[in-house]
């Protein structure tokens, strides 16, 4: 009964205020960056959209170790990628200003993908190493101008709560630009909706950000490199619930 209950409140109203505030919050983050406030209309409008789908879809939130973070200092962030609600569990809880690496096909949905790169996000372009490098490229031009990014190491979200193993990208970011990595652990985004499903269910989600990872001292080389993504996987690991472990 409770079920049935949660789905017709679902698409009678969460789904349309979701789809009337996603517009506005593109909206003011567009106007807002083109007037030159980017500082502020990259991240306020976002964060209290995330916030709000979170709460619209009853989804208790805990955000465990965010004393590691150093507001005043960037950073390389790298969390698994469960689910579409990932974003709206860091965008919304994070307490810090961040710019996404997402996929290029962000780009293209309608005033999203407008808001995205009026926010100064950098869409990832995997279809050759060229389009790829000039990805990072573009996201260290972020880092250098003090922004933290956040990127989700896997590539894409995954089918069955597990995760796959973590491509060495992020961490080339960090070491050209001397930023340490915090690598995040994600639960319950899988929960409340996997890919391919328009089945929201209402779940406690949990977000948990590690102490921050040094590159300094670390060797270039790609194997090394995928040494620190495969480190900083295993510290994500480490606080997975038991059943994605």
């Amino acid at each position: 009964m409770l079920r049935i209950l949660y789905v017709i409140y679902l698409w009678l109203f969460m789904v349309p205020l979701f789809l009337v505030l996603t517009l506005l919050t593109a909206l003011t983050t567009i106007i807002g960056c083109l007037l030159g406030g980017e500082r502020i209309f990259a991240y306020y409008p976002g964060m209290i959209w995330s916030r709000l789908t979170c709460y619209m879809a009853l989804c208790p939130v805990e955000v465990k170790g965010r004393e590691h973070i150093d507001p005043k200092k960037s950073y390389v962030f790298v969390a698994n990628h469960q689910g579409a609600f990932d974003i709206f569990l860091i965008y919304g809880f994070l307490g810090v200003p961040v710019k996404w690496v997402l996929k290029e096909g962000i780009m293209k949905i309608p005033f999203v993908g407008t808001a995205c790169r009026a926010a100064g996000f950098i869409p990832v372009d995997n279809s050759t190493s060229k389009a790829a490098a000039r990805s990072v490229t573009e996201a260290e031009k972020a880092l250098r101008k003090g922004a933290s990014v956040v990127v989700f190491p896997e590539g894409s979200r995954t089918y069955d709560g597990r995760m796959i193993r973590f491509k060495k990208g992020a961490y080339q970011m960090a070491f050209d630009q001397h930023l340490s990595i915090v690598p995040i652990t994600l639960n319950g985004p899988y929960k409340v909706l996997p890919i391919g499903s328009l089945n929201i269910k209402r779940h406690r989600m949990e977000m948990i950000i590690h102490p921050p990872i040094p590159t300094d001292g670390i060797s270039p080389d790609n194997k090394e490199l995928q040494k620190l993504a495969d480190h900083t996987q295993q510290v994500i690991a480490s606080t997975l619930w038991d059943e994605f472990k």
